[in-house]
């Protein structure tokens, strides 16, 4: 029933409180943005959401445009500046989420919201992981963050998808709070972000367990 009736509603009260109260900080990160990344402040992307539907994403930039001699941008670890590391860090860069929340596109927690051009490469299973809104957090986010293999996180992503309640829900919240304050998981074993999905190869499967 709260999946289903309440947690849209509640989705829509808590952006639109956390949207007033952080006002002052979402400003100061607005003009910091825009003269320490040399442009626009905000990141558009494309991603899907419940029931694959496209929506826009909206992020604080972490990474500048640099570009080499022939105009293509550099690697994400030289374009990711120290003012990107603290927002990453710190997790600042997903505030203006909060006005997808708002608009209904994605929820406070549900599976985070991945590349579109994933859609194709998710096997059945994982496909599940779109029955509900994308989170600006979620429970993968608690257990590893970027530490985890995909496989592992969308198993978690799709497990939350059929355990949905208020009391899950304020759980992952709070351990998000201690995750971010701990910057746990921030970036993956081999890379300064999540390396890029390719697809489950054939006889992969995760490792990780559902809570009993």
């Amino acid at each position: 029933m709260y999946a289903k009736f309440f947690k849209r509603f509640f989705d829509f009260i808590l952006s639109l409180c956390a949207i007033i109260v952080l006002s002052p900080i979402l400003l100061i990160l607005i003009i910091l943005g825009t003269i320490l990344m040399r442009s626009n402040p905000f990141f558009f992307q494309a991603r899907p959401g419940k029931n694959e539907k496209i929506f826009k994403l909206i992020k604080f930039k972490t990474m500048d445009n640099r570009k080499n001699e022939n105009g293509e941008l550099l690697p994400d670890s030289m374009r990711l500046n120290s003012y990107g590391r603290f927002l990453r860090a710190s997790s600042l860069d997903e505030l203006p989420e909060l006005f997808n929340i708002l608009k209904g596109d994605m929820s406070i927690v549900g599976p985070r919201p991945l590349l579109v051009e994933y859609l194709s490469l998710y096997n059945e299973e994982q496909r599940h992981r779109h029955d509900v809104r994308p989170g600006l957090t979620g429970y993968a986010q608690t257990h590893g963050r970027n530490d985890v293999t995909w496989e592992d996180k969308f198993a978690m992503d799709v497990w939350y998808t059929k355990h949905i309640t208020f009391f899950e829900d304020m759980r992952i919240i709070l351990n998000t709070i201690l995750t971010v304050l701990k910057r746990e998981g921030i970036s993956s074993k081999t890379s300064e972000t999540m390396e890029k999905f390719k697809g489950t190869p054939i006889g992969v499967t995760s490792t990780w367990r559902a809570p009993l």
